[in-house]
């Protein structure tokens, strides 16, 4: 079984890491679509260990790169958290639809003057009110309003006796035209879901793209050090060449011009060996932010490049199967597809929103009377009750408004279904350009390989007839500067290749699976 690594939404890898094997090629008809998981993994801290500190070698074989910087790289992390927001928006949206118990409760006291009707005469009169109630309320999918409680009145004064009164409720809202029907309630929640799933792809495209950074930094990481490999070499046969001329120059076997020539290739030798060392601590720093080794950002650490560039080299088939594939794992058009639904729900709701509000209510209520606390909730099964039931009805005339937001999700919608079209042909193009530029790179690897070796062929020749003077030092100069030019193309061509595979699977949408990642 191929070793496989979840990169965790939310949390790292703790520890070092992994020891990795090299991942067998995939077959691209046997890569099946993945569906991303929904939920939201909480918080984790993140302390990994240091791995190299400054002026140590760290060594890396390819994989180990890759997941060295999945686990440790502060801006993916970062990207692993964009999915947690978008799942804490679903949560608040399903909000609406927890039931919501609420409590109230008060109390009053007045005094005020009145006058009988019987004798004129003016009293006063001390009242104390205190009312309570407590109750749950639910809003259901369907676009109903539930409400069910229980108040308590108790009213006294210096004028009348205590009066206690209890009343149980139920009260039922339902709407019958705006408002109507779970497609309309749940197309919030639904619009959360997608939201989701799409942060979700979209972080998918961006570790796709960051283990393909990774992956190309470290390559031309490696092609920098062959680089300066060949330039040292030809460095040390340029300085003997220089030397044995230098001496037959001394025996008046050649001109001074040849030692002219001679040091000038010395020398030109050395300029170019400096600027490949320059090139190659350009792109150690490169690799080292990515793996971000010691967590501080600290670069003064050495990189030993275990993995050669040299790759089996096949010619590329089933294209239209590797199309096929990438239509359906493409996280770019799979979150093109996510926001295709979202804009159609949201036609959904602006088509109801252009609905007058017709709700039907109903409210029913047992109530019970005494001049005590408990007595007053054991008369509420006496015959005393209240019922209420109505229609009620409202329209903005015109409705401008409700037609504006309408319109201007229809014309969304179109616009993301010609997005979706335009966004597989694009699809199509990239994985067609991308296993042209394949075989173009498999192709130079044959070709530079046979022109270095008819290049060492006529260096070898010239060397020869100038033993014999029937050349010159200038024709070996420019020989071998050939040569040196066509090893740098032939491991250029190597580490072109490994890139170009890089961009296909990148086109593909199987970059992570085919290095061993799930997400």
């Amino acid at each position: 079984m191929k070793p496989t690594l979840s990169i965790l939404l939310a949390s790292s890898l703790l520890g070092g890491c992994a020891s990795v094997s090299k991942t067998p090629p995939l077959d691209p008809a046997t890569l099946a679509p993945t569906v991303a998981d929904r939920s939201v993994t909480p918080y984790i801290e993140w302390k990994p260990r240091p791995l190299a500190r400054p002026g140590e070698l760290l060594t890396l074989s390819v994989e180990e790169a890759i997941y060295t910087a999945l686990e440790r790289n502060r801006e993916l992390r970062i990207q692993t958290l964009e999915p947690v927001k978008a799942g804490a928006f679903e949560l608040i949206e399903r909000g609406q639809f927890q039931p919501e118990l609420y409590a109230e409760l008060e109390a009053g006291e007045e005094e005020v003057s009145e006058t009988s009707r019987a004798t004129g005469e003016q009293f006063s009169v001390t009242g104390r009110d205190a009312s309570g109630e407590i109750g749950i309320s639910q809003s259901l999918a369907t676009g109903t309003e539930i409400d069910l409680s229980i108040q308590q009145d108790r009213s006294i004064s210096n004028r009348t006796s205590e009066q206690q009164e209890a009343r149980l409720g139920l009260s039922i809202t339902q709407s019958l035209l705006q408002g109507y029907g779970p497609a309309v309630n749940l197309a919030s929640i639904r619009q959360a879901k997608l939201d989701t799933l799409a942060s979700q792809y979209e972080l998918r495209g961006y570790t796709e793209a960051f283990v393909a950074e990774v992956e190309t930094a470290y390559w031309q990481y490696v092609l920098a050090r062959e680089e300066i490999a060949i330039f040292q070499s030809s460095l040390e046969l340029a300085r003997r060449e220089r030397d044995e001329i230098e001496g037959r120059i001394e025996v008046g076997s050649l001109s001074q011009t040849d030692g002219a020539l001679s040091r000038g290739e010395v020398a030109r030798r050395e300029s170019a060996l400096i600027d490949a060392k320059a090139d190659l601590a350009e792109r150690r720093y490169r690799l080292a932010r990515l793996l971000n080794a010691n967590l501080d950002g600290s670069l003064d650490f050495q990189i030993q490049a275990s993995s050669e560039p040299d790759v089996d080299h096949e010619p590329l088939h089933e294209i239209e199967a590797r199309i096929e594939l990438a239509l359906k794992k493409r996280p770019d058009l799979n979150e093109a597809r996510l926001r295709l639904a979202q804009d159609r729900l949201q036609t959904i709701v602006t088509k109801n929103g252009l609905l007058p509000q017709l709700d039907l209510f109903l409210t029913l209520g047992k109530t019970g009377y005494a001049d005590t606390f408990f007595e007053s909730f054991e008369n509420i099964q006496e015959d005393s009750y209240d019922v209420t039931a109505g229609l009620s009805f409202s329209h903005a005339l015109g409705n401008s408004a409700a037609r504006g937001r309408d319109l201007i999700a229809r014309a969304n919608r179109e616009q993301a279904a010609d997005a979706v079209l335009n966004h597989e042909q694009i699809v199509r193009l990239d994985v067609r350009l991308a296993a042209n530029e394949v075989e173009r790179a498999r192709q130079q690897i044959e070709a530079t390989e046979q022109i270095r070796k008819h290049l060492e062929e006529t260096v070898q020749g010239e060397v020869e007839r100038l033993e014999v003077g029937s050349s010159t030092a200038l024709q070996v100069a420019a020989a071998r500067r050939d040569l040196l030019a066509s090893r740098i193309q032939e491991v250029e061509a190597l580490v072109s290749y490994r890139l170009a595979l890089i961009d296909l699977y990148l086109a593909e949408g199987s970059l992570l699976e085919r290095r061993g990642l799930s997400l």
